[in-house]
């Protein structure tokens, strides 16, 4: 800043749209914070400053009271109405002196430690009417002293271009808090669908996010608690907490962590247990301490969170990519806000609402992350994890689909149950463990011989179930011979494979129901057992295919 310098004067019109009054301002820090009116009317104007052009008053967090003054010249005949605003509504004590007709100074003190009708406008921020009057010059001055971030956001405008921005500011902050709220509904039904404990993390976090935004535009103190300065105060720290919690919790379920990325899973619980007190503590606590360590608290988990989504998507999952790019949004957004309450990057209205921006656009990301893990869990309700492939659940569904779409296509249907020989034997003779690579194998092998949308199934045990969708007999039984050959050709320590094939196919209404499909095809294993195993018997005939030798 550069002292001992003259602002300029600014000329004000009758319909004056809202200008920035930065250019205009004249600062003086007062770093014992004693001083009154009369010293400052009595200073000398070397010990003022004025901001360098394109320069910001934020000076982050700061123990002394700052003093601004501005002077506005009406150069017309008639008086003009305006309004001088303070954009920033966290300020604990704003005072505000303007001159009466008399010429005495009049004082409005005001600030969110003080109540809220000491407001002269019943407004979130702070809004000062003045009058001045025609071919007038008048000088005003502020005084603001907060243990939060000191940012001065001053505006003028003449009052008839003052309410049409306001009746727009009302209806985008509708808008916004509109979709928080219809986020958290839509996503309270979800939960009582699935009750899946993401959900619940998702509105805990949700809500406590609103909430704190409400705070931190003044929304809550004007129409929550207008006559409670000191819950306007401390709950901005205490809800930054919570959602500091919950999003840490919603963040380690979303992204499996503990499965995914274990390391960064622990730090991030460790984390969690710090959270928990120190939030419980914050109400009665120094304001100011406290929302510097939660800030440094959110850059550090912001990072953290990044590093498990990138983890967890290199892994495989799904939900984590949703929540990777929601998470780099609000972590550019965040940046940003911390820079400029730290004062190292201009209070304006991108800076100040960057937040609030990058933390809808999250919540919306986050609520598609949620939509895909639905169908991880359902996935994981119909996979087998040990092969891999579909498990019974899966097929006890699709069997009676399939055949029903067959009756009515007149398309044919096969189905094929298979069972490996002798497995016990491997399982007594190698171990469980060796025999669970062998039923991983024999799902590895499905896999690659078929194709969409032919469904192969882990029926249980050692035994598989393989769906083939507008396949004839005839087709059945190359795709069986492959199987018989591929299972054959495996060898686990001197331990050979074979397996046992019963085939059944719907043509030409065949069969009444699914379950007479599946029974027919049920026998022809158990004759493919009975003759000797290692073969593929079809319902039709009794026909036995034998492993060629030689394979």
């Amino acid at each position: 800043m550069s002292h001992g310098a003259y602002a300029t004067t600014l000329v004000v019109a009758e319909e004056l749209s809202s200008q920035s009054l930065n250019p205009h301002l004249r600062l003086l820090e007062d770093e014992t914070g004693d001083l009154v009116m009369d010293d400052i009317l009595a200073s000398d104007i070397h010990s003022w400053s004025v901001l360098p052009e394109g320069e910001q008053a934020n000076f982050g967090f700061s123990p002394a009271a700052y003093w601004v003054t501005v002077t506005l010249s009406n150069p017309s005949a008639q008086p003009v109405e305006l309004v001088i605003r303070q954009d920033y509504p966290l300020i604990d004590q704003l005072d505000f002196w303007h001159a009466n007709s008399e010429g005495a100074w009049q004082q409005v003190a005001t600030g969110d430690l003080r109540p809220f009708h000491t407001r002269p406008l019943n407004l979130r921020d702070f809004v000062f009417p003045v009058t001045l009057a025609a071919h007038a010059t008048q000088t005003y001055y502020l005084r603001y002293q907060t243990a939060g971030s000191v940012n001065i956001g001053l505006s003028v405008s003449s009052k008839t271009a003052f309410l049409p921005q306001l009746a727009k500011e009302q209806i985008l902050l509708g808008v916004y808090y509109g979709g928080f709220l219809v986020l958290v509904i839509y996503n309270l039904f979800l939960f009582l669908a699935v009750r899946d404990r993401a959900y619940a993390y998702y509105m805990g976090y949700a809500v406590c996010y609103g909430l704190y935004f409400g705070v931190h535009n003044g929304v809550s103190f004007q129409y929550l608690w207008p006559g409670n300065p000191w819950l306007a105060n401390q709950s901005l720290v205490f809800l930054l907490g919570l959602t500091l919690i919950f999003g840490t919790q919603f963040v380690r379920t979303i992204c499996s962590g503990a499965q995914l990325a274990p390391r960064t899973d622990r730090v991030a619980r460790w984390l969690m247990f710090f959270l928990v007190p120190l939030t419980a503590i914050s109400p009665f606590v120094s304001y100011g301490p406290m929302v510097l360590s939660l800030a440094i608290l959110t850059l550090v988990l912001t990072l953290l969170f990044m590093v498990m989504g990138i983890i967890s998507v290199l892994r495989g999952s799904i939900p984590a990519r949703y929540f990777l790019v929601g998470w780099s949004a609000l972590l550019v957004c965040v940046v940003i806000y911390m820079l400029k309450t730290f004062g190292l990057v201009p209070h304006n209205g991108f800076t100040h609402n960057a937040f609030q921006v990058g933390a809808l656009i999250e919540m919306v990301l986050l609520s598609l992350a949620l939509g895909a893990r639905v169908g991880e869990i359902q996935r994981h309700g119909y996979v087998d994890q040990l092969t891999g492939l579909h498990n019974r659940r899966y097929f006890d569904e699709q069997l009676p689909r399939e055949f029903s779409f067959a009756q009515r296509s007149g398309t044919p249907l096969a189905l094929m149950i298979l069972d490996l020989d002798h497995f016990k034997g491997i399982n007594d003779r190698l171990g469980h463990a060796r025999g669970d690579e062998a039923l991983r194998a024999v799902g590895q092998l499905l896999k690659k011989q078929v194709r969409k949308p032919v469904i192969a199934c882990r029926y249980g045990g050692e035994e598989f179930a393989v769906l083939l969708p507008r396949t004839d007999l005839n087709a059945a039984r190359k795709v069986a011979n492959r199987l018989l050959k591929g299972v054959a050709a495996m060898d686990f320590e001197g331990a050979k494979l074979s397996v046992s094939i019963g085939v059944s196919g719907f043509e030409q209404n065949c069969f009444d129901t699914a379950i007479e499909l599946f029974e027919t095809a049920d026998k022809s294993l158990y004759q493919a057992k009975a003759q000797g195993r290692n073969r593929v018997v079809f319902e039709s005939s009794g026909e036995e295919t034998f492993l060629p030798k030689g394979l």
